[in-house]
């Protein structure tokens, strides 16, 4: 095996890991840290397959584990019902779009909210304005989802604006995570694109991320709901990011 081999293994692994730590704060992020390095060093339909386990799994098991913080049903599921719509929707209309023009205007939008929630810091997004906005928001993330293939500007930003604690936020966006990566599962297995071989990468994959989860996960435990708070917009703020830099 090679140095430059070594170093790409390293790389990768270290990504990872601080998407894992990301994740085990946040409840999302590791795609975020993770995808660029492995699109850097393959390409995009591997680093999809890569975090196809992890994705499913780290969702599922944080979804289960918050369980008991899941809001209502009735705000939840026309959240999700909504995202899976949406990305049927999404994915028929892609070919008529222009993907980096649609980075631009979404990393343009969590900008504007970044910005907003810095200057009005207290302001709050009610749960009554919440549960109407629920099924539309769901539809935008899952449209983003299918035709970009990230539905955190949408989603996260949507729970943010909620001011959710962290138990709560973690229950809601894993649950949101999860049903999303089970849709993507069955459109690439359905597209005939899931080989066996990325799926044993993407099992191995899952072991950086799920040890350094608890990292993560004692991390957020020991700071105020403000600094989550905070974690939770720079976490969109690296999403912004990665938009435009893929756009431009």
């Amino acid at each position: 095996m090679t140095t430059e081999i070594l170093w790409e293994i390293a790389l990768v692994a270290l990504a990872l890991a601080g998407g894992g730590i990301l994740k085990g704060a946040t409840g999302a992020g590791a795609p975020i840290l993770a995808v660029p390095v492995l699109v850097l060093l393959f390409d995009v339909q591997f680093a999809i397959t890569v975090m196809l386990v992890p994705n499913v799994l780290t969702n599922s098991w944080q979804g289960w584990r918050f369980r008991a913080h899941l809001p209502e049903p009735g705000f939840v599921l026309p959240l999700i019902g909504g995202g899976l719509f949406g990305i049927a929707l999404g994915t028929a209309t892609l070919a008529a779009l222009s993907s980096d023009t649609l980075s631009i205007l979404v990393a343009v939008s969590v900008f504007a909210y970044i910005a907003l929630r810095l200057a009005r810091p207290d302001w709050v997004l009610p749960m009554p304005l919440a549960r109407r906005l629920a099924l539309p928001v769901g539809v935008l993330a899952g449209f983003l989802q299918g035709a970009s293939g990230l539905s955190a500007p949408a989603s996260i930003t949507f729970l943010n604006a909620m001011r959710m604690e962290r138990p709560r936020f973690i229950a809601t966006i894993s649950a949101f995570f999860a049903a999303f990566t089970a849709v993507q599962i069955l459109s690439l297995w359905l597209a005939g694109l899931l080989e066996a071989e990325g799926l044993v990468y993407s099992a191995f994959a899952l072991i950086p991320i799920t040890a350094a989860m608890p990292l993560g996960a004692r991390l957020a435990r020991a700071v105020s709901p403000e600094t989550f708070d905070r974690l939770i917009l720079f976490l969109l703020a690296l999403v912004a990011v990665r938009l435009l830099v893929a756009a431009l």
